[in-house]
C-alpha cells in the first residue's frame, strides 16, 4: 500500500458500487452520496456488488489515484451503514489484506508488566 499522510481519513461509502464506474464516476458518488470533496486528500472506498473487488479514490495534491483489488478467494468485510464509515489507516490494511477490520482478535493479552 501506498504510504498515506497521517492526516489522512479512510471514508468506505457504504452499499454497492457499479465497478465500471473510474476516476469522475467514483468522484461523482463521493460528492453526491459522501458529500464530501474528493479532492480533500481522504481516501475513499468502494465495493463492488459481488463482494470480491474495491476501488479506492485519493487525491495526493497532484491528482486522483485510483487503485483496484479482487480477492482471488473470499469476499471483502463491509459494514452494514446507511452512509459513509471511518476506517484507520490499520483497518484499511486489514480491509485489503481480507481480514474482518470490524473485530480484530489479539493474540495475546498480557497479564503482568514484570
Amino acid at each position: 500500500m501506498i504510504g498515506l499522510p497521517s492526516n489522512t481519513r479512510v471514508w468506505i461509502a457504504a452499499g454497492h458500487t457499479d465497478m465500471r464506474k473510474g476516476f469522475d464516476g467514483l468522484a461523482a458518488m463521493v460528492q453526491t452520496a459522501l458529500a464530501t470533496n474528493p479532492f480533500c486528500g481522504h481516501v475513499f472506498v468502494f465495493r463492488g456488488k459481488r463482494g470480491d473487488i474495491v476501488k479506492l479514490l485519493w487525491f495526493d495534491g497532484q491528482g486522483l489515484v485510483l487503485l483496484a483489488k479482487r480477492l482471488e478467494r473470499g469476499r471483502f468485510v463491509w459494514p452494514q451503514a446507511a452512509s459513509g464509515v471511518s476506517l484507520t489507516p490499520a483497518q484499511l490494511s486489514m480491509l485489503l489484506e481480507g481480514i474482518d477490520w470490524r473485530m480484530p482478535v489479539r493474540t495475546h493479552e498480557p497479564l503482568l508488566a514484570a
